[in-house]
């Protein structure tokens, strides 16, 4: 995506585009490797665009203190939120985010292939000069039917709207925006973490057991990682996520050696952990 977006503008991604590295021999990207490299790129940034939290990893990033640092530097400030939407508390207004963007299909719950949703700060709204990639849904109601050559943005983040909304598509995902709002994502992230860090737990008792060996490559402080667990499973293949998904275990594949767990506070038990550390002890040990 943000090649196409490079070229379509006339440059070349390996010139324009800048990315992060972990250091060698970790699995993580440090903070103060993202600021350094903000630093050093300086004023010649104009994007900062990021995930929140890391696919892969499970990694939780300080957006507040990444948008900061970006935005000093005089770049705009845009987050994937992809992992991170019905995940983590998010606070893009008070962070100063320019815009932000996530799909519902994760854990926001509402089935493959829905809506995805956008944030674009206020600051923002008013501004009909920004450019943008103009649509039908997102020209002012009160005049859309007069198919004037001009652009007239609806105020807000409804302005960048391309076409109408899937609205059969939505039910289900307003179903669960309402379960959202009635648990509240407070107890959802005190669950959160407590049963991530029971399923840790149920992994490192299994790992004393077995003659695998797991490494789980999402941090281990609670702050800095959500829903997941990333385990890097040394001396196992395929073959071992395949006996969890014909026992019943919804978990997701990642080369080279990845499966990556997500105990989901709404809907997962703690039984739900144990159980699923039992079948993981007998897919090693058949």
């Amino acid at each position: 995506m943000i090649q196409k977006q490079v070229h379509s503008h006339g440059y070349r991604p390996e010139d324009a585009i800048v990315e992060i590295q972990r250091r060698e021999g970790e699995h993580n990207i440090r903070l103060e490797d993202v600021l350094a490299k903000i630093e050093e790129v300086g004023d010649e940034l104009a994007l900062l665009l990021i995930g929140g939290v890391n696919y892969y990893t499970g990694q939780v990033f300080d957006m507040k203190t990444i948008t900061e640092a970006a935005q000093k530097a005089g770049a705009y400030v845009g987050w994937d939120l992809a992992h991170a939407a019905g995940n983590v508390k998010l606070e893009l207004h008070d962070w100063n985010v320019d815009f932000a963007a996530w799909c519902s299909y994760k854990y926001m719950n509402s089935g493959p292939g829905n809506a995805s949703g956008c944030f674009i700060h206020e600051i923002h709204h008013t501004d009909p000069e920004l450019p943008r990639f103009a649509g039908w849904w997102g020209h002012n109601k009160e005049r859309r039917f007069k198919m004037e050559p001009d652009f007239n943005p609806v105020q807000g983040a409804d302005g960048w709207q391309i076409s109408n909304l899937p609205i059969l598509s939505l039910a289900p995902y307003l179903a669960s925006v309402e379960m959202f709002d009635e648990v509240g994502m407070e107890a959802l992230i005190e669950k959160r973490d407590k049963i991530t860090s029971y399923l840790e737990f149920i992994l490192h008792e299994i790992d004393k057991e077995v003659d695998s060996t797991f490494e789980i490559i999402t941090p281990s402080n609670p702050s800095e990682r959500a829903s997941q667990l990333s385990v890097f499973l040394h001396g196992e293949g395929r073959s071992l996520f395949d006996y969890l998904m014909k026992n019943g275990v919804i978990t997701d594949w990642r080369e080279p050696n990845v499966i990556r767990l997500a105990p989901v506070p709404l809907y997962c038990s703690y039984e739900d952990m144990y159980e699923f550390g039992q079948i993981l002890k007998a897919g090693i040990n058949q």
